[in-house]
């Protein structure tokens, strides 16, 4: 950013006090693109533009919230008709030590960025999602799994301090020795407490660009399930992929993948498989067909007939290949990781886009549960699209939705016809879930109601939550169309 640029966007930011241009008014998106708003949108590049982002709302009357990539798929960080502060322009690494593993950054910082700074040295993220398109600050506020959460948990668990800027513009420092009540509740804590400004994360010490993967077909969810049981403590990386339209007895049969890390000296040549250009990811399909073209190819599919033959056949492709003994080979980290990048699911479901219901629920429950949600999208005429199986621990961050047990993520493609049978399908899966003593997840939700909430948090937690909430927002300036959604009552309570 140049200096007169610089300039310009503090003369707006000043000039938001008087009265929000019109010019800053953006139509935002939920990363699912079925959810979205209009809001204010400014992009601060340093903690003092920031700042007084907070001191026009407060002079105009209207309330905050925070966007990274805007990968949440639904409202949690949208804020209709309010300001939205788009982080991406604070993205610098603020320092790194190679021998500790140990760096600092803003929140805007992706994390492609961040394992492309870090893998030359020999680490790598702790925790990567399906994207590496999320931000830091977004992961944080999330509180972002991967595919080894049952052994690593949370990206919270890896995060040894972080600075937050509250609304009064104070920033204080958070760890688990210091302000640790506010560190346990910011992370994961939806952005409602203050704003990310840096954050500590400790890396994880890798020997070698690639992993170990081994792909099974799986012919049920039970028997899917049994092969998580028997590798857990064998695997460093564990997920399966669920064909939601089988029934019977192939209720829930897919694909499995573990991957596990090369050890010290199995890497012939470290240095090069580390380096950041082996770890590229194809931008085109047997170098030929660009990759960008692909939505135009799927999306005759999408739709229940077409995808259930796609199911069939990678299924099918899956049986031939990986056979149920599976087959092993060596995988870049990005290309084992970052599926949601290699290929552009979401450009394929057309303008109604998807509503992802993603829930957790405990081992000795989560298979007739699990079982129950698949033939529940079955009879209401909308199986979901693609569904994906993790396992999970427990941590002590205040608002989880982490414990001892499995997630299910199902994405739902939405069109007018089929969205009222999709939105009473999830209030008739909420019941299940709550029955087998299941919890959700903030940075899927688009469906969630208050009193689920309330059901599977529990009121002392929520309680906890808003008082920490009006410690570090007195006037209740942050808030989300997800916050007005779930929390509302509590939301306009703090806020008068």
């Amino acid at each position: 950013m140049t200096i007169e640029e610089a300039r310009n966007g503090q003369r707006q930011l000043d000039r938001l006090a008087e009265h929000p241009p019109a010019q800053r008014l953006e139509r935002v998106s939920g990363w699912g693109g079925a959810s979205d708003s209009v809001s204010y949108v400014y992009r601060p590049s340093t903690i003092d533009e920031l700042r007084r982002v907070f001191v026009a709302a407060r002079q105009s009357g209207l309330t905050v919230g925070f966007q990274g990539r805007g990968n949440s798929y639904g409202d949690a960080a949208l804020n209709g008709e309010n300001i939205l502060v788009d982080l991406r322009r604070m993205r610098r690494i603020l320092d790194w030590d190679p021998q500790q593993g140990i760096i600092r950054v803003e929140p805007g910082v992706t994390l492609k960025q961040l394992w492309q700074y870090v893998i030359e040295d020999g680490w790598w993220p702790p925790v990567a999602t399906g994207t590496m398109n999320i931000t830091i600050g977004g992961g944080a506020a999330m509180n972002v799994h991967g595919k080894n959460a049952w052994k690593v948990g949370p990206i919270g668990e890896h995060i040894l301090a972080f600075d937050l800027l509250l609304p009064s513009g104070e920033i204080i420092t958070c760890s688990r020795d210091e302000n640790s009540d506010i560190f346990f509740a910011a992370i994961g804590g939806f952005g409602m407490l203050g704003c990310f400004v840096s954050i500590t994360l400790k890396m994880k010490r890798v020997y070698s660009g690639l992993l170990k993967v081994e792909a099974v077909a799986s012919r049920s969810l039970r028997e899917m399930m049994a092969y998580f049981d028997c590798h857990l403590q064998d695997s460093d990386y564990l997920v399966g992929w669920i064909d939601a339209f089988a029934s019977g007895d192939d209720l829930g049969r897919g694909q499995l993948h573990r991957a596990t890390y090369l050890a010290p000296g199995e890497d012939p040549d470290p240095l090069e498989t580390l380096k950041v250009t082996n770890q590229t990811i194809p931008s085109t399909i047997m170098g030929v067909v660009p990759k960008f073209w692909l939505p135009f190819f799927m999306r005759p599919f999408y739709n229940n007939l077409g995808w259930r033959a796609v199911c069939w056949a990678k299924y099918l492709g899956s049986r031939f290949s990986d056979g149920l003994n599976g087959q092993s080979y060596l995988q870049p980290h990005a290309h084992f990781h970052f599926l949601l990048d290699a290929i552009p699911f979401r450009n394929a479901y057309g303008p109604g886009g998807i509503i992802q219901y993603q829930v957790f629920i405990p081992v000795a429950a989560a298979l007739p549960a699990m079982e129950t949600l698949l033939s529940l999208g079955q009879v209401h005429g909308a199986p979901n699209y693609l569904s994906v199986l993790k396992r999970h621990r427990p941590d002590m961050f205040l608002m989880t939705h982490g414990l001892d047990g499995y997630s299910l993520a199902m994405d739902f493609h939405i069109t007018d016809d089929n969205r009222p049978r999709v939105r009473q399908l999830a209030r008739e899966m909420d019941e299940v879930v709550l029955n087998a003593g299941g919890r959700f997840y903030l940075a899927k939700d688009s469906t969630l109601r208050p009193e689920v909430a309330r059901a599977y948090l529990g009121e002392e937690t929520i309680d906890r939550f808003c008082r920490l909430k009006r410690r570090c927002d007195p006037h209740g300036l942050i808030e989300t169309n997800l916050w007005r959604r779930v929390f509302g009552g509590r939301g306009r309570e703090i806020r008068h």
